[in-house]
């Protein structure tokens, strides 16, 4: 739990990931791996194959940005106003205190005139960091500063509620996996990939350079148990989910029909995934070189892009199994 609290909690929006990069090489530091860092800023990690037999190469990707906002423009008061880096919904962010990477933090409120538009539109949002002018401002803060959300996260019950999970907790995944894995059939690939909230880039150079011939994208997904939500066979506590389809990618029958039988072999509980809205980074794995036979493992998850964003630990625990399995043993 500690680890995903402080996964969760650390400042790490899209294209400012070296804190939750940090974070994972420490955690990562005794495990044996073959480590490097690409230019755009993917962490890779290698497990060679520990056996003398042929072996595939096969990625898993999980990754380590989240949304955020960055700043626009200074008002003569200090106000700040911002835009949107990645899906950011405006009835989520209203009222939420938000964090600078160097440590300044703020609140976003809402103009009061009576001509501000209904629904809520960010360009009607500003920041207040209690700054008493334009001067003082600009003494904490710089037009195109990055920030991010700031909530301590929580455990409700064997749920958990943090800013982040998508997708802290999928680098989780991966980090538990890579401990449990004790002998593996192939030669694998851990990529904790960066700027997937705007725009899956990071998981496109990261497989562009290993090249393998099975991915497996480790991600959040809808869930759709609450009152009047969109109707999707999706709940917490059910076990972890297997894509089907997403709006911009169709699982590879053979990696998806492989995972539904290890999970059915292991009695590992699952659900299956159909997402009409959003995607993952294995939208763009599957298009490297030649073409990945890929797939995407997924743990349901409430309140997506909001800072109270909520899964079940015995669905985190559920995927790592199913993704332990497919390390050791391979999807052949």
């Amino acid at each position: 739990m500690a680890l995903i609290h402080k996964l969760c909690e650390a400042y790490g929006p899209s294209g400012r990931e070296d804190n939750i990069r940090k974070i994972i090489e420490t955690e990562l530091a005794q495990s044996a791996l073959e480590i490097s860092v690409d230019q755009l800023g993917n962490l890779i990690c290698r497990k060679p194959s520990s056996k003398n037999t042929g072996s595939d190469k096969i990625m898993f990707c999980a990754h380590m940005d989240e949304i955020g906002l960055i700043i626009t423009h200074i008002d003569k008061n200090g106000f700040l106003r911002f835009t949107n880096v990645g899906g950011v919904f405006p009835e989520h962010a209203l009222y939420q205190e938000i964090m600078f990477e160097n440590g300044v933090h703020g609140i976003i409120a809402v103009e009061t005139k009576p001509e501000t538009p209904r629904p809520l539109r960010l360009d009607n949002m500003y920041i207040d960091i209690g700054a008493k002018d334009k001067d003082d401002a600009q003494h904490q803060v710089k037009i195109g500063d990055i920030v991010s959300f700031y909530r301590p996260a929580s455990g409700l019950d064997k749920k958990f509620t943090g800013k982040a999970l998508d997708d802290r907790i999928g680098c989780y995944c991966l980090i538990e996996t890579i401990k449990r894995i004790r002998n593996n059939k192939d030669d694998l690939y851990f990529v904790f990939s960066v700027q997937e909230e705007v725009g899956l880039r990071g998981a496109q150079t990261g497989a562009y350079r290993i090249g393998p011939k099975y991915a497996i994208a480790v991600d959040v997904t809808r869930s759709g148990d609450t009152p009047e939500s969109l109707k999707m066979e999706m709940s917490l506590g059910k076990g972890t989910a297997v894509k089907v389809k997403d709006s911009r990618f169709i699982a590879n029958p053979i990696v998806k029909d492989r995972l539904i039988n290890i999970a059915q072999r292991q009695s590992i509980p699952y659900q299956l995934e159909i997402l009409e809205q959003g995607t993952t980074d294995a939208a763009v794995i599957q298009l490297i070189k030649e073409g990945v036979q890929s797939g995407v493992v997924s743990v349901p998850t409430r309140y997506i892009h909001s800072t109270c964003e909520t899964c079940d630990l015995d669905d985190v625990e559920h995927t790592i199994k199913l993704l332990t399995y497919v390390g050791e043993y391979g999807l052949e």
